[in-house]
């Protein structure tokens, strides 16, 4: 079958969909992604010349009394009028929106052409593109259970939150070595999403001077914005560190790593438990409807984290709670088996056999 997964506009969205499109690709299927203008997008997308792609005009949807809205609505009816061109060429079988207003679009211009759309919500609790757009979809598929109850007219599916092929883990020491790191220091990740966040690396500069002659080593992908002041701080406090503003091979940083702090972009978190990670977690305080301490929450009920609320972070609370950690292995060890029980197991295969399921249905009747 031919497939539309719309995916752009945050790497919450993006990488789960290219996950799901590599199966659909590993299955015979043709694909195409539709995503936003987005530098994070492009970045993401390096290297991936074998997927076809084709750019949305990004859309996000401001106050309905703002005078942004004008242009909003403006934008929606373009990247509609866009996918049903789009449509007309490819001729898609099945679409398949990954969150977000880019994905709303695609998907309405699928119901027009009345081929079955579905929806992935990988929040703990959905955002307001996928609040609306479940209404036309044949199936939103969660990463979450805990999800389910916010589409109570809407059939759901849990499958859990696709993670890319190519996080495979690899040996910790061999990681470690290719990103120049001691072979035997317990180190910690420190990220914050796809594009950086600056509350976290505040957070981990404020605890540095407290993480002075503890016995570890830090990755800390800091976001092209900060990376030259994190940079600077780690080496005032004589702390190891690999910097970076980005790390395209994620699989390397996961396996070197034993601990995470990170926000909580579920995306992110279904990744941490594919590596079996246990993380200090410290959600993006401003997320809609605060959705990251809910993903967290989940994590921290199982023992898999410890959440840590953005505005009580101090820098010696966090240097305190990294130094608990990676001086007791038995609990780190046993976060990381908590951590591993809420890895996703074959999510982007539940995804594209939910897909198949209703094609092969339509293909019926």
């Amino acid at each position: 079958m031919n497939a539309i997964i719309a995916c752009g506009g945050t790497g919450g969205h993006l990488f789960p969909g290219i996950a799901v499109a590599e199966v659909l690709r590993d299955r015979g299927h043709e694909v195409m992604l539709l995503v936003s203008e987005k530098d994070i997008d492009a970045l993401a997308l390096s290297g991936r010349e074998s997927f076809r792609v084709e750019k949305l005009p990004t859309v996000g949807l401001p106050s309905p009394f703002s005078p942004a809205f004008f242009g909003f609505l403006g934008r929606f009816y373009e990247s509609l009028a866009l996918c049903r061109s789009i449509y007309r060429t490819f001729k898609p079988q099945v679409v398949l929106g990954m969150g977000g207003f880019t994905s709303t679009a695609p998907v309405l211009a699928g119901r027009m052409r009345g081929i079955p759309t579905f929806i992935h919500e990988s929040n703990a609790v959905p955002g307001k593109a996928n609040r609306l757009t479940a209404r036309i979809v044949r199936t939103v598929m969660l990463g979450f259970k805990e999800c389910a109850p916010f589409f109570p007219k809407t059939n759901t599916e849990i499958t859990g939150t696709p993670v890319r092929t190519e996080l495979v883990r690899l040996n910790r020491r061999e990681a470690r070595q290719k990103l120049g790191l001691q072979e035997d220091l317990m180190t910690v990740l420190v990220m914050g999403g796809s594009q950086g966040a600056s509350g976290i690396n505040q957070a981990m500069i404020k605890a540095l001077p407290f993480l002075r002659g503890a016995s570890v080593q830090v990755i800390h992908l800091s976001g092209a914005r900060d990376e030259r002041l994190v940079s600077d701080n780690y080496r005032r406090e004589n702390v190891p560190a690999r910097i970076a503003a980005f790390h395209h091979r994620m699989e390397e940083a996961y396996s070197a790593a034993d601990l995470v702090v990170a926000r909580a972009g579920a995306a992110s978190l279904a990744e941490f438990a594919a590596f079996s990670l246990p993380g200090i977690l410290i959600p993006f305080p401003y997320a809609t409807d605060d959705h990251q301490t809910r993903n967290a929450e989940i994590y921290a009920r199982v023992q898999a984290a410890i959440l840590l609320k953005e505005s009580e972070v101090s820098g010696e609370l966090l240097a305190r709670k990294i130094r608990e950690l990676i001086e007791d292995p038995e609990q780190i060890q046993q976060m990381a088996a908590n951590s591993s029980r809420l890895a996703p197991q074959d999510a982007a295969g539940r995804v594209v056999t939910t897909m198949e399921r209703y094609t092969t249905h339509e293909a019926r009747l």
